[in-house]
């Protein structure tokens, strides 16, 4: 990185962050803290306002904001597809946000790259299936729960679980403490402190009904990034199953978020998969039909047997 690069890095830095050390800044681009000292002094004299607080760092004084930049076709493009993305995914209002956004990035583009960036995005597409075209209930829960978040309030729901407990339920009322939303192979999920179950819990936003604002606040724990969030592995079932070679290939373009290895041989395509319960694979499996052969455990061989018995008399 030059220096006009790597100056105008630091006020991005500086515009991002309150206050920031001379050392992180000579971590981030990979330089000595005396060459930081000059570019702060160089950027003071150029007129930018940068307070020095000794023992803590630098900030930007208040109110001080860097004119507009120019982008060069590669971030264009980025920031154009990341508004395509946001409106096909998010909720009405970032929809509407999206385009807002594109009208401003194209418009301070210069024509040169505005033309090419036209010609970029027009040779890339970003398609979701059918499948993954979010319902209206679903968009307009994204857009409600986002707001609970930022507003650090409770939200009340009735949730519908994929696979019974152990008592036979599968609806249930929660009431949460909303910390963040995930979008996982097209659908939102949302993570979130349980009430009932008091600790921290999974809701896929599609299998909600009758969402509520409550007025009950809560604080987002000091420990919580969404970021660093990893939920707990407590899958410990494992599944080996061989497919036959002529559908290996969809097999495997299928990306199941079950499957945790594949072995491709000249019989079929051998693939091991870890659950937390067995019946999460039941339909799943049964989907390819004779292409598929349980091998363990054998209590899932027996289970399918049995499935397919109970199919075979329906017919």
């Amino acid at each position: 990185m030059n220096k006009t690069d790597r100056l105008l890095a630091i006020v991005l830095e500086l515009e991002r962050k309150e206050i920031v050390r001379a050392e992180d800044l000579a971590t981030l681009f990979e330089t000595s803290v005396r060459t930081i000292y000059r570019d702060i002094q160089a950027l003071s004299e150029a007129g930018v306002p940068i307070i020095g607080a000794p023992g803590s760092g630098y900030s930007l004084m208040e109110g001080y904001f860097l004119p507009p930049i120019s982008f060069n076709v590669q971030e264009a493009v980025s920031l154009l597809i990341g508004t395509d993305f946001i409106e096909q995914q998010f909720d009405d209002d970032y929809r509407v946000r999206a385009q807002a956004a594109r009208g401003k990035i194209e418009a301070i583009l210069s024509e040169s790259v505005r033309n090419e960036a036209s010609r970029t995005r027009k040779s890339m597409r970003l398609l979701i299936s059918d499948k993954q075209v979010k319902p209206s209930k679903e968009k307009k829960y994204l857009e409600k729960i986002r707001r609970a978040i930022l507003n650090e309030r409770k939200i009340g729901f009735h949730y519908a679980k994929r696979l019974a407990d152990f008592e036979g339920n599968r609806h249930s009322v929660r009431t949460v403490a909303p910390y963040g939303l995930v979008l996982i192979q097209g659908s939102w999920m949302l993570v979130a402190r349980c009430d009932l179950r008091q600790d921290i819990r999974h809701f896929r936003l599609s299998r909600m009904t009758k969402l509520i604002d409550l007025e009950e606040r809560f604080e987002l724990p000091a420990y919580f990034n969404l970021r660093d969030y990893t939920p707990p592995d407590d899958r410990h079932l494992q599944v080996r199953l061989q497919f036959n070679p002529d559908i290996s290939d969809r097999v495997k373009e299928s990306n199941y978020h079950y499957i945790e290895d594949m072995e491709e041989h000249q019989d079929g395509l051998y693939v091991v998969l870890r659950v937390r319960q067995l019946e999460e694979l039941l339909q799943w499996v049964l989907g390819w039909g004779a292409g598929v052969i349980v091998l363990e455990p054998e209590s899932f061989r027996n289970r399918i047997r049995e499935e397919a018995e109970k199919m075979l008399k329906r017919y």
